[in-house]
C-alpha cells in the first residue's frame, strides 16, 4: 500500500470516498503477499494490485459495490478449473481480500496514517476483518500514541500491544482475538499492517560495485549509504539520485549507526585496513546480512584476521563471503544482481536454484527470522 498512499491520500483531502482492497491471508502460490492493496477511486480510476491481474476486475467491482453500501466485504479467491481466468487465480493460491469504503466520515485515522507513512514514521494500521466486531473497523498504533477504535476496550488494548510488536519487526500479518481482545479465542480477526520505516543498506567502498549495489538497493526499497573513508572517491555524482554519501572511515561510521534485524550491510573495500575493523564491529550487531566482496584467497586472509581479532565461529558464521550467489556474473551491475539475489533468498529462506529444479510452491512462506542467524 506504502506505493499507492499518495494517491489515496489525495481523495482522502478532497473527501471522495473511494473502495480500498487489501490482501490479509494468502495460501500456497500466491502472487502478492498481505498488505498488497489495490483502490478504487473518482471515474473508476484504479491504482495497485491483490494479485497482479487474476482477480482485479471482480475486486473492482467489489470495491464499487461497497463504496454504494458503505459496509466492507470480505472476499476469498482461489483457484477455479471452470472459470479460472475470470476470477480464479490462475497460479493455482489463494488469497483473501478486505474490501472497506474510505472517507473522512468513515475512516478518520486514515489521513494520519498515510501522513505518517509519508514521513518515515512509523504506524501500524490495525482493522477487523471478521468476527463480532465492526467489520473495516481501524485502530492506528503510534509507538508513542493511538487513534481509533476497534469497538471494545479490550480490544483495542490487547490489539495495541501487539500492533506495537509487530511493528518493532516491521512486520505484517492477521491477528485472532475474543470480542473483548480474549488471547485465547479466535473470534474475531484483526489484520496488522505495518508500515515500518525502509530498511538500511549500508554500502562500504566507493567503487564501481558499490554504485551498482546501491542502484538495486535503493530498486528493491532500501534507504541506501554508501561510505568510504577516500573523499576522491565517495562524491555524491558517482552514485545514483537519493543515495547518501558519507566520507568516514568505515568501522568508525558503523560504531555510530542504528542497525538492526532488516539492516543489509555489503563491504566492498578490498582492503584488510578497512574491511577487518569494520566487519569486527558488523558481525557483533543486528543485521539481516553482512557481506564482504573478494577472492576465495582474500576471505581466508580476512577470515584468519577477525579470528586473530577475537571473533567466534557462531559470530564469523553471519558472513556471506565471498558475496552473492553463482550466477557467473562479470559486470557490477551482474555482481550487484547476484548480491540481491543472496539477500532476498536469505530473507525468505529461498534455495537460489533454478526454479525449473524445484518442486512445490513457488512463493512458501519461509521467511528466515533474524534471530536464527545469530543476531
Amino acid at each position: 500500500m506504502r506505493e499507492i498512499l499518495p494517491v489515496l491520500n489525495g481523495w482522502y483531502a478532497a473527501g471522495v470516498p473511494f473502495g480500498l482492497a487489501t490482501v490479509v491471508t494468502v495460501s500456497r502460490s500466491a502472487p502478492r503477499g498481505p498488505g498488497a492493496a489495490m483502490a478504487v477511486g473518482p471515474d473508476d480510476e484504479v491504482v495497485g494490485s491483490v494479485s497482479g491481474g487474476c482477480v482485479e476486475g471482480a475486486v473492482f467491482e467489489l470495491a464499487q459495490e461497497v463504496v454504494a453500501s458503505g459496509r466492507a466485504r470480505l472476499e476469498s479467491f482461489g483457484y477455479s478449473d471452470e472459470d479460472a481466468f475470470a476470477v480464479g487465480l490462475t497460479c493455482g493460491g489463494e488469497i483473501t481480500v478486505l474490501v472497506r469504503p474510505v472517507a473522512p466520515a468513515l475512516d478518520p485515522v486514515f489521513g494520519a496514517v498515510a501522513a505518517s507513512v509519508a514521513a518515515g514514521e512509523p504506524v501500524t494500521l490495525a482493522t477487523v476483518t471478521d468476527g463480532p466486531a465492526p467489520r473495516g473497523a481501524t485502530r492506528a498504533v503510534w509507538p508513542d500514541r493511538v487513534s481509533g477504535s476497534l469497538g471494545t476496550e479490550g480490544l483495542d488494548v490487547a490489539v495495541t500491544a501487539d500492533a506495537r510488536g509487530e511493528l518493532a519487526l516491521g512486520a505484517t500479518g492477521l491477528r485472532h482475538y475474543g470480542p473483548r481482545g480474549q488471547r485465547r479465542e479466535d473470534a474475531v480477526a484483526v489484520f496488522l499492517h505495518s508500515f515500518a520505516p525502509p530498511p538500511r543498506m549500508l554500502v562500504f567502498g566507493a567503487i564501481d560495485y558499490a554504485a551498482a549495489v546501491a542502484r538495486i538497493g535503493a530498486f528493491l526499497g532500501y534507504r541506501v549509504t554508501v561510505c568510504d573513508a577516500r573523499p576522491v572517491f565517495a562524491t555524491p555524482r558517482r552514485f545514483p539520485e537519493g543515495v547518501e554519501v558519507v566520507v568516514d572511515w568505515p568501522h568508525r561510521y558503523l560504531r555510530g549507526t542504528d542497525t538492526d534485524g532488516r539492516t543489509v550491510i555489503c563491504v566492498l573495500t578490498h582492503d584488510p585496513r578497512f574491511d577487518v575493523p569494520l566487519l569486527e564491529e558488523a558481525l557483533r550487531r543486528p543485521a539481516a546480512y553482512i557481506g564482504a566482496m573478494g577472492s576465495r584467497r582474500t576471505h581466508d586472509d580476512r577470515r584468519r584476521r577477525l579470528v586473530e581479532a577475537g571473533l567466534t565461529e557462531r559470530e564469523l558464521a553471519r558472513l556471506r563471503s565471498p558475496v552473492g550467489l553463482d550466477l557467473g556474473a562479470r559486470t557490477p551491475e551482474e555482481v550487484a544482481v547476484s548480491v540481491a539475489a543472496e539477500i532476498v533468498a536469505l530473507r525468505w529462506g529461498g534455495s537460489g536454484a533454478p526454479l525449473t529444479a524445484t518442486a512445490g510452491a513457488i512463493h512458501g512462506q519461509k521467511h528466515i527470522n533474524p534471530s536464527d542467524q545469530g543476531v
